[in-house]
Order: structure tokens, then sequence, then C-alpha cells
């Protein structure tokens, strides 16, 4: 079998990746394969969906043209540094149209340290889901391509069913690769780094400062992007954050239901480090990992380099100001009117009632009663309303456009995983279909709008590979 891979990652300095190839099954079959997507990278649906599809997905043939391998990565996780990561569980079998294809879960790799290199079938699905569901909102995300269920269990807490995931992205590339490199003093790989990411996503930009300004652009653009549909990473590392400004990586990850800027959901995350609220801030701290890693390409001076990079590095909270601004003046349909006091108030509302995010921003556009009913004490929301009301004329149908019905709640995901263990992929199925339409009234999908009741919600979630 014959798919028009590129490679061009494989043919970057060996100390960009180790060779490696999957480690077959037992008895895979086919969750789901996303034909549009295929039909996107020039794949026939039929040939996803076909036996010798279904080898290459689970990892037990390796198609003629790709080249597996792990890239090798570090990365600040939770604000400590490691100075060697890189891909333990993932294989990237190589480039097609011009986008990576990856398996996640196709066993280990030199950079497993001591793990299976496999991952649940719960991840797996959470994945799936939270991906296209951010693609069809218009953020950018690595994309779902595949699930396959493997056949063979997996060891955590206890035997799991396990599942293999193919990813499709512009690329794996991260602020980690840079770290990398730069941790070993390793120039000559660095500055190939820079030259690769820039020709392959910024063909524009200028050597290591250009590289910076982009990923600082993209980045701030991203974390916007993301608290105007109430998502929570769970895990900003350094080695999770893409150069390309795509979500990567969705493990300990969620949409918030009642609105709380300190909500967190990972369970690793004791601190609340990654909580809402403080996403921006990381985002700039991670950046700043960025450019101390490309410190010596900026300029050979050192003093003028930390210059150049801090002076890029200041101009971040201004874009995500603007950024931010510009979503949630959309969100309340006055998209000329950036009332940055209006909003507020309506989140520190949101917060002190603990309203539901997504349902509130929605309700705008239905009217004043269904507005307040989202409230517990209708009062303070009321006089909101007044204010709103009298700030400009609305853009009902943008306000349609940039706040969704339905995304993928926590609670909601947790029911598709509990079925799928049992062998019922209905439940995913249906919600998949859902939520690729965010934007549209679905009634026969009504029960997907709603937030979970008290003994529903789900506070924690977990890597779980």
């Amino acid at each position: 079998m014959t798919l028009p891979f590129q490679n061009t990652y494989a043919k970057l300095p060996a100390t960009f990746f180790e060779e490696v190839e999957p480690t077959p099954v037992l008895q895979p079959s086919l969750i789901a394969a996303n034909d549009d997507l295929g039909q996107e990278l020039g794949l026939d649906p039929a040939f996803l969906r076909s036996e010798e599809g279904l080898a290459v997905l689970a990892g037990n043939a390796i198609p003629e043209g790709a080249e597996p391998l792990a890239m090798a990565y570090a990365g600040h996780q939770f604000g400590g540094f490691s100075p060697q990561l890189g891909d333990g569980r993932a294989i990237l079998l190589g480039e097609i149209a011009g986008k990576d294809i990856q398996l996640k879960g196709a066993g280990p790799t030199p950079f497993s340290r001591r793990g299976d290199g496999r991952s649940a079938l719960g991840p797996v699905l959470r994945e799936y889901l939270v991906s296209e569901a951010m693609h069809a909102m218009g953020i950018p995300t690595t994309r779902a391509l595949a699930a396959v269920l493997s056949g063979e269990l997996v060891l955590r807490e206890a035997p799991e069913k396990g599942g293999i995931f193919t990813r499709v992205a512009s690329s794996h590339l991260r602020i980690g690769t840079a770290q990398f490199f730069a941790a070993r003093g390793d120039l000559e790989s660095l500055k190939a780094l820079v030259d690769y990411a820039n020709q392959r996503h910024y063909p524009e930009a200028i050597g290591a400062l250009g590289l910076l300004q982009n990923v600082i652009a993209r980045q701030a653009d991203l974390v916007a992007r993301w608290m105007g549909v109430g998502f929570i990473h769970g895990v900003m590392n350094t080695d999770n954050m893409s150069l390309s400004g795509e979500t990567i990586d969705y493990g300990p990850c969620a949409f918030m239901d009642q609105f709380d800027p300190a909500q967190k959901f990972s369970y690793i995350d004791r601190q609340g480090r990654y909580a809402y609220a403080n996403q921006p801030g990381i985002a700039q701290w991670n950046l700043t990992r960025l450019a101390e890693a490309l410190l010596p390409l900026i300029d050979d001076n050192e003093e003028k380099a930390v210059e150049l990079a801090k002076a890029e590095l200041e101009k971040f909270p201004d874009i995500f100001k603007a950024a931010h601004l510009k979503i949630f003046s959309e969100k309340i349909g006055l998209p000329d009117n950036r009332d940055e006091e209006l909003i507020q108030s309506l989140l520190d509302l949101m917060a002190g009632q603990q309203a539901d995010f997504t349902l509130v921003f929605r309700s705008l556009s239905g009217g004043p009663e269904t507005f307040s009913a989202q409230f517990k004490d209708d009062g303070p929301a009321r006089n909101w309303l007044d204010r709103w009301l009298t700030a400009g004329k609305h853009d009902i149908s943008l306000m349609n456009t940039v706040n969704p019905i339905f995304i993928p709640r926590n609670h909601r995901i947790e029911e598709v995983i509990e079925a799928a263990k049992q062998d019922n992929f209905i439940p995913f199925h249906e919600f998949l279909k859902v939520l690729q339409q965010p934007y549209v009234e679905q009634p026969e999908f009504s029960r997907y709008q709603s937030s979970p009741s008290p003994g529903e919600v789900v506070c924690a979630t977990f890597c779980g590979t």
C-alpha cells in the first residue's frame, strides 16, 4: 500500500527523532473514521474503512512511503524542567498534504520511560470528541482522523480496553522542541528547527526573532479563543504548546459548566496553576521559555538578544487583550462597541451566581426571559440586561455564530466512555454528530445542551494514558 507521504521531518538531523515502528495489536477494530478530514488529505474514505486501512490505523502495517519515528523534545511540566521527554506513546508516520499523521497509543518508543506506549480507550474517545468539537467551533486545533479499538487491555489503575488514535496536525513542533536543543547547547539543531518551523508555518518570518513574534501572536489569539468558549486546557506545559498555534494534547481538559475563573480540571494540578483565568499568564510564561531557548539565535550579543526578546514578550498582554475583547464583544453582539466593563460585569454576575457559561451567552439572543432564567436571582441579571439593551444595536446573527449551543460537556464525555467500555459506541457517534454542528439548534438532541446536575459534575480529569 502506498500513501502520498512527504516526510520532511524525517529529513531533519538525527538529533530530532528516533526511528521506531508501531507495535502490532492482536485484534483491532475501527471505532470511527473521519471521512471529511480524510478527503481533505486526499485519502479515500473507503481506504480508511478497509482492512488495509485498519491495519495502518492500528499500527499493524506500515504503508509504503512512511518513515515512522518518535519526536524528541523537552519541557517545563507544572513549572519544573524535564530535559528529556519526547513521544513516549506517539509515532509520527509522516506528512500527507502538509499535515502530520501520528498514531497515539501505538506502542513503546525510546522515549517511553518504562511506559507501555499504549493508550486506554477513554483518552482516545475524549480527544476525538474534544478536538473535533474545537474544529467545529473554529478554534485552531489538531484533528481526529480515526479511533481504533486495539482488542487488547492496558493496565492502569485497573485493566482497561486499549485504543489507538490517529491525530492530524499542522505539525507537532512544540516550545519543548526548542528547549530540547537549547538545553544541550546544540545550536546547529536549534537553527535547523527555526528554519524548518518558519518554512512550514511562517514563510515570511526571518530567523529566530521572526519565529518568536509569530508564535506569540498565534498563542495569544488561541488562548483568547479558548476562553471565549470556556475551555480549560489543563496541562499547559511547554511541551503541550505548539509552534503552529494549534491546540494540542487533550488530556486533563474540559469546558466549564458553571462559570468560575478559578476552575481547574486536571487531577494533578493541585495548586490551580492552569486554571481558567491563569491561562493567559501561563501562555506568556511559556513563551518566555521559548524566547530563552532562542536567545543565542536572536543575536550574538546576549544583552541585545534579551532586549529584543523582551520587547516581543511585552507585546503579549496587549495582543491577548485585544483578541479577548474582540471575542467577548462579539459574544454579546456588540462587535463595534467593545465595552470591557460591560463584559466584565456580566462575567462577575455569572461567577457570583454560578451560572452556566455556555447557556448564559447563548441565551442572550433568545430574549430577556430566556436570559434571566439562567440566574438564580434574576434581579441583577435584569439590571445588567437593561445596560446591555441601551449599549447599542445588537448583532443577533453574529452572536449565534460565536456562542455555541453544544459543547463537549465533561459529564456527557464520561457517559460516552462508560458506554464504550461496555462495547456500546452508539452514544459516542451520536454525541460526535451533535458536536459537529455546535451553533445549530438540534431539538432532538436538546439533552446535550444542559448543564450537569450536582450528581453528574465531573470536577477532575486525568491523562489516562
